[in-house]
């Protein structure tokens, strides 16, 4: 059992709206948000894996909360990498449930998090990258764990990707909060062609110390990267070697990482 609790704060930390319940709890909030308006979702035990939707138009998503978390209602530049949708209005629709044990031991996407932040924060998946295209939220880590696979083309929402800035030496982590176990990894690369480039070959690493190499083609397809299974907190995506093509933009448009909580 676990006392869960949401709430709308504006930027002087005066309550909007608020509710709690015991293992669900939802929220009705009838506002138009402003800049500075936060999400605050909170547990009376930690850690604890969750069902949480910020906003309906966001989606649902299962993570491991480890403390409370504010999550910032983006605006101006930070909003082109959501859907128009997504905190819009004046009717909003949040909720948090405990997951149940079923859910916990379900084989899924483990990296998936639409609710994701460009910040450290104690919910998990959390993804960050030492290098975000020119710093801007349409190339921000997060979005490789949004769920939005659109990869045709590049810039504001569908079309959010991880941009490398033309580094060679880029890496993007995708961080579990606690140890898992997983077999497959899932890349969309961006595939904007002519505009994008393509990697031919990428590294995953893991918590362990290990790395494994897989080569990759030009293709707007899913490359499904499998292997036997680790235990691991992490993985990170480097070792990004690019084609030989007159572009120098490849990028990122979602990593899924398969497997099951330990």
């Amino acid at each position: 059992m676990a006392e869960l609790t949401l709430q709308a704060v504006d930027r002087e930390g005066n309550i909007i709206a608020s509710c709690s319940g015991e293992d669900f709890v939802d929220l009705v909030c009838k506002h138009h948000f402003q800049e500075g308006d936060r999400i605050h979702l909170a547990s009376s035990e930690y850690p604890v894996y969750l069902n949480w939707q910020a906003d309906d138009g966001l989606g649902a998503a299962f993570v491991y909360l480890t403390g409370e978390v504010f999550y910032e209602i983006p605006f101006g530049e930070q909003r082109v990498s959501y859907s128009p949708k997504a905190f819009y209005g004046d009717r909003h629709y949040l909720y948090a449930e405990l997951a149940s044990a079923e859910e916990i031991g379900y084989y899924r996407n483990l990296a998936l998090n639409p609710a994701d932040q460009r910040m450290e924060v104690p919910c998990f998946p959390h993804a960050s990258a030492n290098v975000e295209t020119r710093g801007e939220a349409a190339f921000a880590a997060r979005n490789a764990i949004d769920g939005v696979r659109a990869n045709l083309s590049h810039g504001s929402w569908p079309y959010q990707s991880w941009g490398i800035n033309q580094q060679d030496d880029a890496v993007l982590k995708v961080d579990f909060g606690r140890m898992i176990r997983t077999d497959k990894v899932v890349l969309y690369t961006r595939s904007d062609f002519p505009h994008d480039n393509w990697w031919v070959q990428v590294t995953l690493m893991f918590s362990d110390g290990s790395a494994l190499d897989f080569p990759l083609e030009k293709s707007t397809k899913a490359h499904v990267l499998a292997f036997p299974e680790k235990e691991t907190a992490w993985v990170k995506l480097g070792r990004l070697i690019k084609a030989d093509d007159p572009s120098p933009f490849p990028a990122l448009s979602q990593m899924e990482v398969y497997g099951r909580n330990i």
